[in-house]
Formats: structure tokens, sequence, C-alpha cells
């Protein structure tokens, strides 16, 4: 039992961060929907790419070309000039995602037709794109780096448009590699500030809700009911509200009120002590703040995986260390020190050869001298003096 206990604690804690965890990814969802942080992060990341640190040059004329300018509504406007952007920048009205394709093609459109179009080459018709169009014109771009790779990707094209813009699609892709590394290292330290201040506000104390379903069976295993609901729904989507009202639903140590913090205190026997009035309760926080930003996807795998060795843990405990039903009692052998009394070869013998002893040898006939005689007279034996004279030594 004590092995399924520890098990059943492991589960309930588990559940308790994949709460967590969810309501603190709902509310950096809501932060970001509010703040637009991927937009400002992909206008970054893509000024760093064309060299247009400023918002002024080519990063300009690609967000003002039609063919993303219709992906978000108002004008252009450059972000801050830093090597990455803040941790709650703001993109305003600038789109979160432009497809590889899309920033493709508006840079072949560039580069083969220029940043502007007037009003003769829309009545008149502009050209026909082609590769040769493009590498004259790169070579008058002002842009030494982007004209640098627009060659590459136009010449290693030898001849094939198609392929051309799938080079540049390959350099884009492999830039905004670099743009999500930012995004997600900033979204993990928004939300540990925001799990720390969740785990303070609400008062979930690892330590403290480990102690308590040690101590409380039925609470326990209400938890662990509770986390094998949420082990078998295969969507693994708990919302914020839904996650609010099952870590409200368990009746665990969690919260500022006089029943929870009596509940489930740091030390009982000191209880003004250093432990139980800081160093305890900030250590609880800091571990249910670091298990939350792991996300809940995460802490759903290690549920299912701490299911299943309590699936094989459980049934050992139910049957027992018991001696098996269909047990026999073992034959035994015992060990005849005695020869046997007709000269037999062997010294172990079955042990109901004791309870049916063999019968006894027959009487001499009458004449025998020697117990061994074998009905032989002793008239008819040979005396010394008729042996043959011995003649030794071996033959």
């Amino acid at each position: 039992m004590f092995g399924s206990n520890i098990l059943e604690i492991a589960i309930g804690i588990i559940f308790v961060f994949i709460l967590v965890s969810t309501i603190c990814t709902a509310i950096r969802e809501g932060i970001e929907a509010k703040l637009k942080t991927r937009a400002a992060y992909l206008e970054q990341g893509i000024r760093q790419l064309l060299h247009d640190t400023d918002g002024t040059g080519l990063a300009k004329a690609l967000y003002e070309h039609p063919l993303i300018y219709g992906l978000f509504n108002g004008g252009y406007t450059a972000g801050k000039q830093n090597k990455s952007p803040d941790l709650l920048a703001k993109g305003s009205n600038l789109p979160s995602y432009i497809p590889s394709k899309t920033f493709a093609a508006a840079l072949m459109d560039i580069a083969a037709q220029g940043v502007t179009t007037n009003a003769t080459d829309a009545t008149t018709g502009a050209p026909v794109i082609t590769l040769d169009a493009i590498r004259k014109n790169v070579t008058e771009m002002q842009n030494p780096e982007i004209r640098r790779v627009l060659l590459y990707a136009i010449d290693t094209a030898k001849g094939d448009l198609n392929k051309a813009q799938a080079n540049i699609e390959d350099w884009y892709n492999s830039g905004m590699d670099r743009v999500s590394g930012w995004y997600k290292r900033s979204t993990q330290w928004v939300i540990l500030w925001i799990a720390l201040v969740v785990t303070i506000a609400l008062n979930v104390n690892t330590i403290k809700i480990v102690k308590y379903l040690a101590k409380n069976d039925t609470q326990r295993k209400m938890l662990v009911a509770s986390a094998e609901a949420a082990a078998k729904d295969t969507s693994k989507q708990i919302g914020y509200q839904a996650a609010q009202t099952q870590l409200d639903a368990q009746n665990l140590p969690i919260g500022w009120d006089n029943d929870c913090l009596t509940s489930a205190k740091m030390d009982p026997a000191a209880p003004n002590s250093f432990w139980n009035t800081f160093m305890g309760p900030l250590l609880g926080w800091l571990i249910t703040a670091f298990a939350a930003t792991l996300g809940a996807p995460f802490w759903f795998d290690m549920l299912n995986k701490v299911m299943v060795v309590r699936s094989t843990i459980k049934p050992n405990e139910k049957s027992g260390e018991g001696a098996p039903k269909d047990s026999q009692t073992p034959q035994v052998i015992t060990i005849n020190t005695n020869p046997p009394p007709t000269g037999g070869g062997g010294g172990i013998t079955d042990a109901t050869a004791d309870q049916n002893p063999p019968p006894p040898p027959d009487p001499p006939a009458p004449g025998d001298t020697e117990p061994d005689g074998c009905g032989v007279t002793s008239t008819d034996l040979t005396g010394d003096q008729g042996l043959p004279e011995s003649k030794g030594g071996m033959i």
C-alpha cells in the first residue's frame, strides 16, 4: 500500500500542475491577444532579415506591398530599434504571421519592378517577370546584403523561376526560426511571472498539498479520480473556466482563508518558525511556478506515464503474496544409511519403505554351520590341506 499511496500523491500533484498551467497559459494568451506580441517579434525579425533596422527602406516596402498589406489593417509603423523586442512588446495592427510563399513573391516583385509602381505602368502593363529582369534590377538595389542574397537565389535556380522563389522561401524560414526562438524564450519568462502571481494569489503551495494528501485518503482518492477522468479525455483540452472550477472543487489547502491555512500547516509544532512563515511557503510557491512553465501538455504526458505504472502495481497489491492455491505436499525423501538386506546398490529409499519392511530371511537349512552357508553342509567343504599349492606372484 505504501507504493500505491506515493503514486496517488504524485498523480494528484501532477493534476494540480495541469490545472495551474492551464490557468497561466490562458492568461498568457489573453495578454497576447491584447498586445499582439507575436506581430512585434515578426516585424523585428523581418527588419533584421532585410537589413533595415530603422524600418524605412526595404522592410517598409515589403509591408506596404499589396500581397502583405492585405493581411492587416492600417498603415505600417516601425517598432523600436532593439536587438530583440521587449517581453510585452506591442504589435499594434501588424500581422502575426506572414506565409513564406507570400514573402518570397512580394520580395521578388519588388526586386523586379521596384518599390513603387506608377500609374503609367499600371495602365500600359508591366513587363513579364523573368529571372533575367529580376537579376538586372537586383544589381541596382541599394541594399548590398539583400542584393547578394537575391543574386545567389537566382543564380542557383538555373533559369527556374519557381526554384528561385523556393530558395527565397528557405532563407525566410531559416530567419523565422530565430524569431520563433525569441518568442518561445520570452513566453517562458512571461508565463513564469504569471505563474508566480497566480501561485501566490491562490496560495498553491506544493509542499502543503503533498503533506495534506498524505494524511487525507478521501481527498487524495477524489483528486485521483478527477485526474483519471482528465487522462481519459482524448482532446487533452481544459479551458480557463474549467480549470478554475476543478481547482476549487478538489477541497485542497489552497487559498488564504483560515480553514485552508489551518488544515495544512507547514510545521504545526512550531507555527511561528522561519520555515513555517517564510522559507516553506516560498519554496512551495516556487515549485508550483516552475512546474507551470512546463505547460499542460508536458504534465498530461507525465500523468499518462504515472497512470500506466499505477495500473501495473494495483493488481499485485490486491492479489497479495500468499501461497498458491494449488500447492501440493512435497514428497518426503529419506536417506537409509544401513545397507540393504539383500545387497542392493541404492542408499536412497522412499519413506514408505519403512512402513512395509521386507520379510525376514529364511532359517538356515539343517547342517549349516555358517549363517551364509546357503544350505551347504560342512562335510562338503574343502579343507585347507586339500587346496593346491600356492605358486605366489601374479600371472
